[in-house]
């Protein structure tokens, strides 16, 4: 099907964030952490990184634990409703306009980046004990932030077998780097291939869901365990978890945002 004037604005802005350097907003954050992240590599016990990074990992694992992962979408049907979209169910969307989809998207942003932001002040105020209890939550606040971009644009990520999309999302949320967003876009091109042929999705990362996440993508692990660390400095902690969680559920909302769209385009072209 040929794509609107709108939609061919959209691919082009999508083709400019594969290409471009990181946002300013992480660029910032590198910049200001730098000096940081070396201090935390020389004094911080290599057993607490462990531990971090385990928490990730279990977390992770048991995504596949679960037919369904559960989240409420509701939400999203009724905001859909509410603009004039008519849909018996959420997959009927990637047939409306894109114009009302992206809207509709950017209206998910504000309430996970302030949970998140909330979950990790209050956990940087408890020590290296809560932090590792944060990153579980942290995850399972963007793992629902991905699951309701998606089904904004018709695509809802439900179920263990879409884990390869949400990882490439993850990792390349924390990585902001061309190569991790162009990873993730061709995980996102397998998608849409698949659902334009009535098909069932199968990730190109070979292995069950579970086998995979045992492997923490490595960008997670520098760019997001490294700095919640930082939360267990006196008095500053609950500062600095707040603003770590805002900053990686920002990157996710993006990242999801642009990969989402291009889901939404290359689905619609491939329905030639």
């Amino acid at each position: 099907m040929r794509l609107t004037d709108y939609e061919k604005s959209v691919q082009k802005e999508v083709d400019m964030w594969l290409r471009g350097d990181a946002s300013l907003a992480a660029r910032a954050m590198d910049w200001v952490m730098r000096p940081v992240d070396w201090a935390v590599e020389q004094v911080v016990p290599a057993q607490l990184v462990d531990q971090m990074s385990e928490a990730i990992g279990a977390f992770l694992s048991r995504l596949n634990d679960t037919t369904k992962w559960a989240v409420d979408l509701s939400g999203i049907q009724s905001e859909a409703k509410r603009k004039g979209l008519e849909h018996e169910k959420i997959e009927d969307l990637r047939g409306a306009p894109l114009e009302t989809l992206d809207e509709l998207a950017k209206g998910l942003f504000t309430q996970n980046t302030v949970l998140a932001a909330l979950s990790g002040g209050g956990t940087g105020l408890g020590g290296a004990v809560l932090i590792v209890a944060d990153i579980p939550l942290l995850f399972a606040i963007n793992l629902h932030l991905i699951q309701r971009i998606g089904a904004a644009y018709g695509f809802p990520m439900t179920g263990p077998e879409h884990g390869p999309v949400i990882l490439s999302i993850y990792n390349a949320a924390a990585a902001n780097s061309r190569e991790a967003r162009s990873g993730a876009k061709h995980e996102i091109g397998i998608a849409a291939a698949s659902y334009a042929g009535g098909g069932t999705y199968r990730g190109r990362v070979r292995g069950v869901f579970s086998d995979q996440s045992r492997h923490i993508p490595r960008e997670l692990s520098k760019n997001l365990v490294g700095r919640k660390l930082l939360q267990t400095i006196p008095l500053a902690g609950a500062a600095v978890g707040a603003g770590v969680n805002y900053w990686f559920t920002r990157e996710t909302a993006q990242t999801s945002f642009m990969l989402f769209r291009t889901l939404y385009l290359e689905h619609k072209e491939r329905l030639r």
